[in-house]
Parts: C-alpha cells; structure tokens; sequence
C-alpha cells in the first residue's frame, strides 16, 4: 500500500484561544465545514489550540457545542491542546480570537517565522471588531454573537485564500502574507 504525498499547495490554519475550549474549537468547526463546502478542505490542514494548558485532552465546552450544534457544527472530536512553539513550523495562519492570546502568541513566536499571526477578524473588516469577545463567563447569547464572529472571520478568510490561490504564486506556503499586522518590527 502506498500513501500519496501531501500536496505542496496546502495551507495551514491553527485558531488559537485561551483554553482550546471556546472560541477556537468553535472556529475550527466552523472553517473546515465552510472550507469543505468551498472545495478547498483537501487543500487546507486545519486545528485549534489554546495558550493556557489547563484543559488539555477536554473536549469543548458544552454550551459552546450546544451553539455550534444548533448551527449544524460538530465539536465531538475536538480536544483541547495547548499551542507550542513547533506549531508555528507547521501552520501558515495562526489566528488569535482576541489582542490577549495574539500577544502570547507574539511571544511564542520564532524569529523565522514566515506565516500570518494576526486574529481571525482581520479576515472580517466589514464588523469593525478586531476581537471575539470570550463567552466562558457570559450567558447563551455570548456564545450565539461568538459564532456570528466567527462565521464571518472564516468567510473572509475562505475569500483570502481563494484570492490567494488565484493570484500570482499560487496558494504555495511561500505565498502566505509574512506580516503579523500590530507588529512594530519587520
């Protein structure tokens, strides 16, 4: 048996919260059922992480599941991991949910890193947010206006792909933005 090697063009997108249990499952139910329905699933890898460990191997919490389930989402399979520094290797897009976790992530980050660090709403102007408020401490309703952020995030970021890929380059890893938008330094 022979297994086929992974396509040069895949992209790679890790969505990063406080603890792996919210936010980011949420968002990475969300991209790879909207990526799947694109037709860029097979071209793209795609998890979560979160900057606190405390809940690593926990599944995600049930009102967020609740959320995304109502939405036709499922989070079964997804278990909490903590982001670690390897992870920047092998991730194109590493995407905060607020300007807290992109700030650990800035200092997480290796010199040669090449990617995008930035937050998912970079990818969704249009709602003049540039954080997804975290609905751990709220009620139901956080959790709904979380997923309506995080839906548009990851539209916005289907488009920036699909214009990526039909752009000059491709959608080669060597055509990822190499800017983490906030930084000072180049």
């Amino acid at each position: 048996m022979t297994s086929e090697p992974q396509a040069a063009t895949t992209t790679s997108v890790l969505f990063v919260c406080m603890g792996n249990i919210c936010r980011s499952p949420t968002a990475e139910a969300v991209f790879r059922r909207r990526a799947t329905v694109a037709g860029l699933a097979d071209r793209l890898l795609i998890d979560s992480a979160g900057t606190h460990g405390g809940h690593a191997g926990d599944p995600p919490d049930p009102r967020a599941a609740a959320a995304a389930a109502r939405r036709g989402y499922d989070l079964s399979a997804i278990r909490s991991r903590p982001v670690v520094q390897a992870d920047f290797l092998l991730f194109d897009y590493v995407l905060g949910m607020d300007n807290y976790n992109l700030r650990l992530l800035r200092t997480l980050r290796p010199a040669g890193f090449a990617g995008y660090l930035g937050r998912l709403l970079d990818f969704a102007p249009h709602l003049g947010l540039d954080e997804i408020a975290d609905p751990y401490y709220s009620g139901a309703g956080a959790f709904e206006v979380a997923l309506d952020q995080i839906e548009a995030g990851a539209d916005g970021l289907i488009a920036e792909l699909r214009r990526r890929a039909n752009g000059p380059g491709g959608p080669a890893r060597t055509a990822v933005m190499a800017r983490d938008p906030g930084s000072t330094s180049r």
